[in-house]
């Protein structure tokens, strides 16, 4: 049943949450100054370089933020937050494994806090188990909660902020139900286009897709499995047109390989919506992109809200590192680093690495938070160890993390929430490229 609460009421009642958290870690560290005590190690294992590393810039910046604000307020429990970060690369398990080795042993880090990286979800609950640390992190992939699941007692100190990618899909088909149910959307025909890239996140999605579309009446015309990265999409695009869809849905999520997509596609574009996931959501797409954006579709399970609380931390972000910065990404690792100052203030402190018991005590807190940031509510499933997804997994936007969908209408802004309620800014227009 579709809550009677107005938009108002609900963010009147939840803002508080937002600022809470501040407010929470300043009253508990009253007696303290972020001064006075020995400094506490965060690790990011982060891409600071090659082909993710737009987003792993963000990250050192998400975590930089918040620490400062944090440590202006007397850090956890009157020690600062001191953060180390080593660059992953943009490549795999290998390398993931070895920044997150050092972090451990070399900076002697009690949690690692990251995005993602390009890695299968294995590692970091790995290095988190056998160093006994916390590990909070976005790799949105169902391959968490597999490992979480195989052995909860190995792996109590890993925590991914976010829900797994497995709702995308279903989250799509569903967006455009909405559209369609309302007459925003009348499909010129029941064809969807699914492309990918090769990693495990963008296959699943499509291969969900593609299971998915015939129960809400689409034949995929076209299932296209792309070598990344790619700048020239002439052979797909010319599939595209010989045999036109109503929806084209690009699971590939690298930026700057959707951007060049878009270029080439306005040269001569089809009758058909654009969905990009996530990479077009930030603003390196909308760069190279340029008038191309707009009209695009994008979605993320975690992204910077445009609600009190998410504009102010869009202000924050930009203030601090310019209006060319990104807080969807910056967000992930900013949110979660409030969650682990909270939750490790709560337990009375954090243990060094290889100190179990301690940090034992930081991870009952993180599973029963219920935190309210700017990306939306963390609430802990405590089969899994990642968030509850909101309106997958809850009817109530209080108590989960929003799917949340946006259009770009602008090239010089970040996409406009246009689902779901209570969070929706802004009308979905059709694009200008589409038939009316």
């Amino acid at each position: 049943m579709k809550s009677s609460m107005t938009r108002r009421g609900f963010f009147g009642r939840t803002a508080a949450a937002g600022v809470g958290g501040a407010a929470l870690l300043a009253s508990m560290n009253s007696q303290a100054s972020a001064a006075d005590g020995e400094p506490i190690i965060v690790g990011c294992p982060s891409p600071l370089t090659g082909i993710v590393a737009a987003d792993g810039i963000e990250f050192r910046r998400g975590l930089e933020l918040a620490a400062e604000e944090i440590n202006t307020i007397g850090g956890i429990l009157g020690r600062p937050i001191q953060l180390e970060f080593v660059d992953t690369e943009s490549k795999g398990d290998d390398v993931v494994s070895q920044a997150a080795q050092r972090l451990v042993d070399r900076n002697n880090a009690s949690a690692l806090i990251t995005g993602y990286n390009l890695e299968t979800g294995t590692v970091l609950p790995e290095i988190s188990a056998d160093a006994g640390v916390i590990c909070m992190h976005a790799q949105t992939q169902v391959t968490h909660e597999e490992v979480i699941k195989s052995d909860p007692d190995r792996y109590w100190g890993s925590f991914m902020i976010d829900p797994p990618e497995t709702f995308y899909a279903d989250g799509l088909l569903e967006f455009i139900k909405e559209l369609e149910t309302k007459g925003k959307f009348d499909r010129p025909n029941d064809k969807l286009a699914i492309i990918t890239g090769p990693g495990n996140y963008s296959v699943n999605i499509a291969d969900t897709l593609n299971e998915k579309a015939k129960e809400y009446g689409f034949e995929v015309s076209l299932f296209e499995t792309v070598k990344v990265p790619i700048s020239e999409w002439g052979p797909t695009l010319s599939k595209l047109r010989a045999d036109p869809p109503a929806v084209i849905a690009m699971t590939h999520y690298f930026p700057q390989d959707q951007a060049q997509f878009m270029l080439q596609f306005m040269d001569d574009p089809t009758d058909s919506l654009v969905y990009m996931q996530y990479g077009a959501s930030l603003a390196a797409f909308r760069d190279v992109a340029g008038d191309a954006s707009e009209g695009v579709l994008y979605a993320t399970v975690i992204g910077a809200l445009q609600d009190e609380i998410g504009i102010a931390f869009r202000e924050a972000y930009a203030a601090k590192f310019g209006a060319d910065a990104s807080p969807n990404s910056g967000g992930q690792t900013y949110q979660a680093l409030y969650m682990y100052a909270i939750a490790a203030s709560l337990a009375g402190g954090v243990g060094a690495a290889y100190e179990e018991e301690q940090n034992r005590k930081v991870a009952e807190r993180l599973r029963g938070l219920i935190f309210r940031g700017p990306m939306g509510t963390y609430r802990c499933v405590q089969e899994t160890q990642s968030a509850y997804a909101y309106p997958a997994q809850t009817n109530d936007p209080s108590l989960g993390m929003p799917h949340i969908f946006s259009q770009i209408q602008s090239k010089a802004e970040d996409g406009k929430l246009v689902a779901p309620w209570p969070y929706i800014v802004a009308d979905f227009q059709l694009p200008n490229w589409m038939k009316s």
